[in-house]
Order: C-alpha cells, then structure tokens, then sequence
C-alpha cells in the first residue's frame, strides 16, 4: 500500500457516496480504474453503483475504460462478487479485461461468498491488496452486512439533547410551543441521515407530541421512498395527523389492535398500511418489527424516538449505532432524557467518532459491527 492506493480509493469512497440514496438493497460502492503504460497514473474509467443502473460499480468502470483497462489497477470499496445475479460476475469482468492488480478497501460481509471473489482474481494471476481505508468503505455498508447477515436493518438511534441529557427544554411542554435544541447545521445533518436511511422508525408519543412529517428534505435523490414505521400499540394515530394526510405508500404502522377493527379499517382507508407485531405480553416485539423490515429489504433505519422507546431499543440490544447531538445549552428542571427504562449499565462502543455541527456536537458511535462476525 502506498499514497497513491490511498487517493484513489479514497476517489472510489468518493464515488460510492454518490450511491447512497440509489444503491439499497445493494452495497454501495464505487470504483476506479488507472492506467498502465502511456495512461499511467491517470484514471482511464470509475464509476458507483445504483440499483436502477444494474450495472455494479466496476463494470460502469470497465465500460468507461475500455481497452485501457489492459494492464490497469482497479480500486474498489468492496470486494468484487463472483455471483450471477441481475448482472454478471464482476472478479470476472476485470479479469476477462485484462485488469492487473486490484486494490480493494473490504470483503464482501456476505459469509455465503466472502473471498470468493478475491479467489477467482488471485487464481487469474491478479495480483489483490486489501484493507486500503477499510474503517470508512465499512461504514458505508454497515446496513447491507447486518441486513445479509442478520436479516434485519441496521439501527441507528439518534437523538438530539441539552448538555444535561434533556430532550425538551424547560416549560416546552407547557407552553406546546416548539423550540429546536439544536443548530440548524445539526438538522442538516439530520436530513443527511434520513437520506441514509431506507426507513425512519418512531413511537406514537412523538406522533401525538409533535405532529411531525418525519420525511427526507435533504433534496438528494433516492431511488425509494423513505418508509416512516411508527409503533403504535393501541392504534391512537388520528387520521388527521400530518403524516397520514401526507401517507403515499410510505406509511407503516405496527399495532397490537386487530387489523380488523374499526380504528384499523378507518386508517387504512386514509391509505395507511397495519403490520400486526404484538407480543405475549401485549406490547410490540421490536423484533417482529425489525424481522418484517428486514422481509421488505429494508437495509438500514434510522430510531427517532422519544426516551421510552430508546430505552426499549438498547434494552433489546437492537440498537447498533448512536448519533447523538449534543447543543450547548441546559435544560435544568425539564423531565424528558434521552432514555427511560434502560437495563443497561454500560455500553461498549466499537468505534467513536466526534462532529461539530455550528455550535453543537455530536458523538457517533459504533455498537455493532458485522463485517467482523
């Protein structure tokens, strides 16, 4: 590995993050193609994945690069499949196109073909370097190795509070007057999230707190809608909610009130979709949810809750990531923290990193990392 491995997986990363949005329920990856000879050092072909393309990352590359792809270093974020599936096997496009050397960031998490793909280039004499920017391509497809993996999304609980751990601020819920804690830099990153996301999940008590959309106003392209699920055990969601008037196949709710009763029938004529996840003890299973999730390629969700249901999703050990923004203020004698109920006493944290946002900060961090599995 040298400098110049380095900078052109880091253009490949690059690439890839044009997928985010496109790529689900596939990985998202990028690739680049540089030359040999006459074209040394230039890149001759990249290109990224997106569903609708079909075509993966390197045979986009490939296509661009043409018969200078001959002798050329093929820079990947994951590792190249050797499975046919909507297209073909692409460890065996660059290796029917001549390609050298590959440098490729990580494996494919999938444990069905994990190195199958790095065995059919070694095997051609071609020469393979792996683990270039590996901490970054991995968090790029987290949601695709626990999906594959696991067959549920990846969670990712984010939350936004005071320094104190509050999510309200002092007589908020008096005065039913909306004050934002946070920064408007803060709530662009949280759009950018959303758009990371595949579904945005959230508790009825938000819903009847705030009324909220709870949609994807980032203003990047995606190729599905962002699924909103909400968990609402006794079905209280009113038809007049904002979010069910704005409800356009995106709407999920899970409820433990049969799916043929009257408050169910009448949200379902508002165009709201019922999922039946009750547990023997009449709350929701948040297993059931995320398994049904997981049934409708949902690779990754984002858990915008209020402290009860944060609580439950640490609880349950379903929470694998945490992003959570802190502003620079007191909340002092406000009631609302970040989680209620939670059995835990310590969380172990694979990976931390530290944002500033304007004023504020945020703390992501890694719980679960299924590449490592």
């Amino acid at each position: 590995m040298n400098e110049h491995d380095i900078r052109f997986i880091e253009r490949a990363l690059e690439l890839a993050r044009k997928g985010v949005g496109l790529a689900s329920p596939n990985p998202t990856v990028g690739c680049v193609i540089v030359g040999n000879g006459v074209h040394g050092g230039q890149i001759v072909g990249e290109g990224f994945h997106q569903y609708d393309w079909r075509d993966h990352a390197e045979i986009v590359a490939l296509k661009t690069a043409g018969e200078r792809a001959r002798g050329a270093t093929a820079y990947v974020t994951l590792e190249p499949c050797n499975t046919t599936g909507r297209t073909g096997p692409c460890a065996q496009a660059l290796v029917k196109a001549g390609i050298a050397r590959v440098v490729a960031a990580t494996q494919d998490p999938n444990p069905k073909v994990a190195g199958r793909g790095f065995d059919v280039l070694r095997a051609a004499d071609v020469i393979v370097d792996t683990g270039v920017c590996e901490g970054e391509a991995r968090r790029l497809n987290h949601g695709f190795a626990c999906w594959i993996r696991n067959g549920r999304p990846f969670v990712t609980l984010k939350s936004a509070m005071t320094l104190d751990g509050q999510l309200t601020l002092p007589n908020q819920d008096k005065t039913n007057q909306r004050e934002w804690i946070t920064s408007e830099e803060s709530r662009a990153e949280v759009q950018k999230l959303r758009h990371a996301s595949d579904a945005l999940l959230t508790g009825i008590g938000t819903i009847l707190a705030d009324d909220p959309l709870l949609t994807d106003r980032s203003g990047l392209s995606r190729r599905r809608r962002l699924l909103r699920a909400i968990l609402d055990t006794r079905l209280r969601l009113s038809p007049q909610a904002r979010i069910v008037k704005s409800a356009d196949d995106d709407l999920l709710v899970f409820t433990g009130v049969s799916l043929k009763s009257p408050k169910a029938k009448k949200l379902q004529g508002a165009g709201v979709e019922l999922a039946n996840a009750r547990s023997r003890h009449g709350l929701l299973d948040l297993k059931t949810v995320l398994k049904e999730l997981g049934r409708r390629e949902i690779l990754n969700v984002l858990l915008e809750a209020g402290p009860r249901l944060n609580g439950s999703a640490l609880t349950a050990e379903f929470v694998d990531r945490l992003f959570l923004f802190y502003a620079p203020r007191l909340a002092r004698h406000a009631k609302v923290p970040f989680s209620v109920g939670t059995d835990i006493s310590r969380v172990t944290f694979r990976e931390k990193l530290l944002h500033e946002f304007g004023p504020d900060f945020a703390v992501d961090a890694l719980l679960n990392n299924y590449f490592d599995l």
